[in-house]
């Protein structure tokens, strides 16, 4: 199991949208065929850069994200690559039919991204709250989940996303987020990271979670607890040969998410585990209820998902 290099004192946090909007300027600098689309939120999507840059490679659809979907889908038939940002909910929940019909079935070449995902969204409520975005979009056949959980993760996502041909949707949060990895760490569609090689306990986390992971991580080793901590930016296709490796390796996983329990990162690697290798998984995440409002941090702690939240189930696990 080979760890990547990353950073343990985070570098400074970034706005993860305008993150984005950067990541998108430089992949449309590279490739042309590259063209953005919003409904009504292109600049609370970060594709101020890029429209000002390209202002003939940008279209704004206003509420009317079901459209916005099909029109994409014909615009990848042509050759072009959009890329279609607006507020998580709206893009995955909202235009569900429109997704699974015209991007999966017909396996377009669209680039599908929810941002201020999970509970980011916090003073609003549920409705504007994406719990369960990655539950819709993983029934969907053949479409890649990107779930970046640090800046340089958003760069390198756009940039796969941009390569590979088909259909994906790239999850993003909206608080600042830190900076744990380099320029140069390795980022493929489908393969996790490794950052914490270890023999007791193995933790998954994905997107806006990854850095609290990280920190329950580091606290749980300067106890004396092995920690395998693993960046599963990918949750599908999943990384099926790293969690049965670690699984085997541990014994026990625990999955860190900001979204639903079920259908989401924790359900997949369950899935994986009951059919191929059973082990136990606890899954850290929103349990079976609507999300309260409030303060972001404090719905965090609501739910479980702060550092030290983690790393007390973590303890709670190996007693």
């Amino acid at each position: 199991m080979k760890t990547v290099n990353w950073n343990r004192t985070f570098t400074e946090a970034k706005d993860p949208r305008k993150t984005f909007g950067e990541a998108l300027t430089n992949a449309g600098g590279a490739v042309p065929e590259i063209i953005a689309l919003s409904t009504d939120s292109s600049s609370g999507s970060g594709m101020g850069p890029f429209a000002k840059k390209f202002p003939e490679r940008h279209y704004e659809f206003g509420i009317m994200e079901q459209g916005a979907i099909g029109y994409a889908a014909g615009l990848a038939s042509t050759g072009l690559i959009p890329f279609y940002a607006a507020i998580a909910p709206f893009v995955t929940a909202r235009p569900y039919e429109m997704f699974r019909n015209d991007l999966g079935y017909m396996q377009q070449n669209v680039k599908v991204v929810g941002r201020c995902a999970g509970l980011t969204y916090s003073h609003l409520g549920p409705t504007h709250h994406s719990l369960d975005d990655i539950a819709i979009i993983r029934t969907i056949p053949g479409v890649t989940i990107l779930n970046p959980g640090d800046p340089v993760s958003i760069h390198k996502a756009v940039q796969a996303a941009a390569e590979f041909k088909g259909p994906a949707y790239i999850r993003i949060g909206s608080p600042p987020m830190p900076g744990i990895y380099n320029d140069d760490v390795p980022f493929e569609a489908g393969k996790g990271n490794v950052l914490m090689d270890g023999t007791d306990v193995t933790i998954i986390a994905t997107g806006t979670m990854l850095a609290n992971a990280v920190k329950a991580a580091m606290s749980l080793e300067s106890e004396g607890v092995s920690v395998c901590l693993i960046d599963m930016h990918t949750v599908k296709p999943l990384d099926a040969e790293l969690v049965l490796e670690a699984a085997e390796r541990t014994g026990r996983i625990v999955t860190v998410e900001e979204h639903y329990v079920t259908g989401g990162l924790g359900s997949a690697v369950a899935e994986l585990c009951s059919t191929n290798r059973p082990t136990p998984v606890h899954m850290i995440g929103v349990k079976d209820q609507y999300a309260s409002n409030g303060p972001y941090e404090e719905l965090l702690g609501l739910y479980g998902l702060q550092a030290g939240q983690i790393a007390e189930t973590v303890r709670n696990i190996l007693k």
